[in-house]
């Protein structure tokens, strides 16, 4: 299996083949994403909600990217990476930006970063002259949730219109693919077709170049709530009736039995 480059999800597209993209955080989960032949794994800063434990990803440091994208690459050498700039790490101020992109671009092993926002064209265009391969992430942005809400974005027609230039800003500064967040299918129909780089969409519909899940909102793995556009494939959550076994079976002395335990024995008990 050889990793996809940038020149092969455009062909992709340009073909009408659905990209897949998975989350990973860790080594197990990126082996198993790469196992079952996704296109590409996203790295998203979810991680702090589904692997950190945190409320959102406002907590997530550029620290905790690049820690978890290493495990991710060890896990998946073979399938094209995408990295998340966590909060703060975009926006400030332009140099401080570029030094976290080359930083995490470098440290982190994946093939593109991914940055949250209309705002970061300027941005695109730098890390473009410096090599660094940038996906714009627009619609719901969950860095923005404080300011925006969890809610469907460009739902009205003039906010759908300044999505539609938005994303074609982005295109234009050198992005080489795009998220799409919580957005009427219409809208992102209309924005993958108008768009000459693939369009992945969360929550977007069918009509986007290809579709991204979290991994274990797909696995129901230690999620608590799933959110509308979420499908279950998997049930990770029986590995807790496992868990009570293991207890129950430690309890009664039965675990470990004969066939769990070494046959040598240092003295003979007769």
């Amino acid at each position: 299996m050889m990793v996809k480059t940038i020149s092969d999800l455009l062909t992709m597209k340009q073909n009408k083949e659905k990209i897949s993209m998975l989350t990973a955080y860790d080594y197990p989960s990126a082996k198993q994403v790469e196992e079952a032949h996704i296109d590409t794994i996203l790295v998203g800063d979810s991680l702090g909600m589904t692997v950190l434990g945190y409320d959102s990803t406002v907590q997530v440091t550029l620290d905790d990217m690049i820690h978890h994208s290493k495990a991710v690459k060890r896990g998946a050498p073979n399938t094209f990476i995408v990295v998340d700039m966590p909060f703060g790490t975009v926006g400030s101020n332009p140099d401080q930006d570029i030094a976290n992109a080359v930083r995490l671009y470098q440290q982190s092993g994946a093939h593109a970063i991914k940055a949250e926002g209309a705002h970061i064209e300027s941005f695109i265009i730098r890390c473009k002259a410096l090599g660094i391969p940038v996906v714009p992430h627009l619609g719901l942005t969950p860095q923005s949730v404080g300011i925006m809400g969890y809610k469907m974005q460009g739902a009205s027609t003039e906010a759908a219109q300044q999505l539609v230039a938005d994303a074609q800003r982005m295109e234009q500064a050198g992005a080489i693919m795009l998220v799409l967040e919580a957005v009427p299918s219409d809208l992102a129909r209309k924005i993958s077709e108008t768009l000459t780089i693939p369009v992945i969409g969360i929550g977007a519909g069918v009509g986007t170049d290809g579709q991204v899940l979290v991994y274990h909102d797909v696995l129901n793995y230690g999620v608590d709530r799933h959110a509308k556009f979420v499908k279950q494939y998997g049930d990770f959550a029986i590995g807790v009736e496992a868990l009570q076994q293991y207890h129950t079976e430690v309890k009664k002395h039965e675990f470990p039995s004969v066939e769990h335990t070494y046959k040598k024995k240092v003295w003979d008990e007769e």
